[in-house]
């Protein structure tokens, strides 16, 4: 049955699973434009505030301006009338308190002639006569030449509500220049209450929850004097920890209106607040604050509503395309599994297994394919392995041929590079290098002295000990074995060893005077394998020292010659037998290098240990 409907293309499957993640880009369109509504909204809010706070700042300043007017024309009237000496004491009186009973916000009337007796007209139910004088002389006191004088809003003591007092100067005498009387009003703040309380009785914490935005007034030093909670205002709160009425001091009358968002602390956490501010002028020296604040998250709150509607029609969508992928995805990705495991296979270097897939998709082709691939690339490994193993062989073999080389010019060096090289390896796996870095060592040890082919045979021959200009030329082969060897790319690795087997950790070598760590351990380690086999070689100059001796002899070398680390190395290895008279054991590393055992011929006798 399933062989009669052929292969299933896996772009159908594949077209199938994205028209269901396509509802994912209609998820991200409702949240961009429930963010673009709330930037509207936020707008809105603001532009509602700044309006707000405007117009609230204008009945301020009509309500103001309405009771200057009223005292002025007082002053101007009594000015008209001819002065103080116009009325008697009686009359002034009676004027007084019939202006009081026409406006229900006046609260008290006081006309103070210079020469004469205070007289004054006051609610006695709402303010008690001594303040109504304290008031009086307070801002009369403040008065100088004409002009009305306004003092920043008060409580009355007496009774729970505030006023403002303002004063006129009344003029006469012979120039009608000089100030003979003052008219004072005590004008009721209430109508500003009213202005800034909003048609609910909520609170002001209710009001900010609900994200609706909570007006109040402050004077020059930020305290309430109107606000929707009429206890705040009567206890003259201090609002200057709220960022709003600060920007509002500091732009002083240079701004009259102005957005001001800002962070407040609420129950604990910071929440983001749209602010607003405008200025009202009693007059030039008497400015209040109409302050607006709104709750940013609460009054959006519509668009967080419409966030998580969108993200729950997102999830319920989004549910659907899970249970529906989960089941197309076991059918495509199982074979996918067995192809990345057998890729991983592969990449570890085990070839002996095949995949099987029975999918009737591409998949199916794939899986055949990768069988295929994976016996080109096992036969194709095959053939790079013994290639390299015999480019290796080759190549360590011309290695030993050259050192070889290099050791026949002098009958009495013979085997002298390969037995340098067995040392240094030996100190290398002592020093816990890795198997690279030992066969490293192994190769710049064959080579170290190849700068020999380039010294004449009579100084390399030469059966008696070298002359000071015979020495002098001997000690350039580190320089000409590097000149030689650098010309080749791939000997760069090993140059150390050929380069600095003659350096001294004192920096009393050569061929550079390197001291200390400035010698790399390659150096080091082929120093010390060249200095112990000469020392155990029958030379034309020497006879060869007892295995004991020479041991000594380069252990009373550390710190001047040859790193105490390198040293150490080899006195283990001769104590515990993995270097001895004819013979160095080598650990066998990961990449097959045989244990060599050297041959009797190949060292001179010695004492055995």
């Amino acid at each position: 049955m399933l062989e009669k409907l052929g292969r299933i293309r896996l772009l159908y499957i594949v077209l199938g699973v994205l028209l269901l993640v396509g509802l994912m880009p209609l998820a991200f369109a409702g949240v961009l434009l429930s963010g673009r509504s709330a930037d509207e909204l936020r707008s809105i809010e603001g532009r509602y505030q700044a309006q707000l706070v405007q117009d609230k700042a204008r009945q301020i300043e009509l309500y103001g301006q309405r009771y200057r007017d009223v005292v002025t024309g007082l002053a101007r009237g009594f000015e008209i009338s001819g002065g103080m000496q116009a009325l008697d004491d009686r009359g002034y009186d009676q004027r007084l308190q019939v202006t009081l009973q026409e406006d229900p916000n006046l609260i008290a009337l006081a006309l103070w002639p210079v020469d004469g007796t205070l007289h004054r007209a006051f609610q006695p139910d709402i303010i008690e006569l001594e303040e109504v004088d304290a008031r009086v002389s307070e801002v009369v006191a403040r008065m100088s030449g004409r002009g009305a004088v306004v003092s920043r809003p008060q409580i009355i003591r007496s009774g729970p509500e505030m006023a403002l007092t303002i004063a006129e100067p009344v003029l006469g005498g012979t120039n009608n220049q000089d100030v003979v009387a003052a008219v004072v009003a005590i004008v009721s703040f209430q109508e500003v209450f009213d202005a800034v309380q909003q048609p609910t009785s909520k609170s002001e914490r209710d009001l900010l929850n609900a994200g609706l935005p909570v007006v109040f007034v402050v004077d020059q030093n930020g305290r309430a004097v109107a606000h929707p909670e009429a206890s705040v205002a009567f206890s003259e709160k201090a609002m200057t920890d709220l960022k709003v009425v600060q920007d509002w001091q500091e732009s002083g009358a240079q701004v009259q209106s102005a957005l001001a968002p800002f962070t407040a602390v609420r129950d604990g956490r910071n929440v983001e607040m749209l602010g607003s501010y405008a200025t009202a002028e009693l007059d030039k020296n008497s400015r209040l604050g109409v302050i607006a604040i709104q709750d940013e998250a609460a009054a959006l709150v519509s668009v967080a509503d419409m966030r998580w509607q969108t993200l729950w029609i997102s999830l319920i969508a989004a549910l659907f395309t899970i249970l529906i992928g989960v089941f197309f995805a076991n059918k495509l990705t199982h074979p996918v599994r067995d192809l990345a495991s057998g890729a991983h296979r592969i990449a570890f270097g085990d070839f002996s297994k095949r995949i099987e897939v029975t999918s009737r998709t591409e998949l199916g082709d794939l899986g055949n394919s990768f069988n295929m691939m994976t016996d080109q690339i096992e036969a194709f490994i095959g053939d790079l392995q013994r290639s390299a193993e015999e480019n290796r062989q080759l190549f360590i073999g011309t290695v030993k041929g050259l050192a070889a080389a290099i050791d026949g010019k002098d009958p009495y060096t013979r085997g002298h590079s390969e037995r340098v090289s067995r040392f240094s390896m030996a100190m290398a796996q002592r020093l816990g290098l890795s198997d690279e870095e030992v066969e490293k060592i192994r190769i710049s040890a064959l080579l170290h002295d190849v700068g020999k082919i380039a010294i004449d045979d009579n100084i390399l021959k030469k059966p008696a000990a070298l002359t000071d200009e015979e020495y002098e030329i001997m000690k350039q082969h580190p320089q000409k074995g590097y000149k030689i060897m650098s010309q080749i790319p791939a000997m760069k690795e090993f140059l150390p060893g050929m380069y600095m087997h003659h350096e001294m950790v004192n920096g009393m070598g050569y061929p550079q005077g390197l001291k200390g760590d400035e010698i790399p351990l390659m150096g080091k380690i082929v120093a010390v394998a060249d200095t112990f086999d000469a020392m155990t070689t029958d030379r034309p100059y020497q006879k060869a020292m007892k295995f004991e001796d020479a041991l000594a002899r380069i252990e009373s070398f550390v710190g001047t010659r040859y790193d105490p680390v390198v040293v150490a190395a080899l006195s283990e290895a001769c104590k515990e037998g993995q270097i001895r008279p004819g013979v160095v054991k080598l650990r066998k590393p990961a990449n097959a290098v045989p244990k060599v055992t050297l041959q009797a011929s190949q060292v001179p006798q010695v004492t055995q240990i």
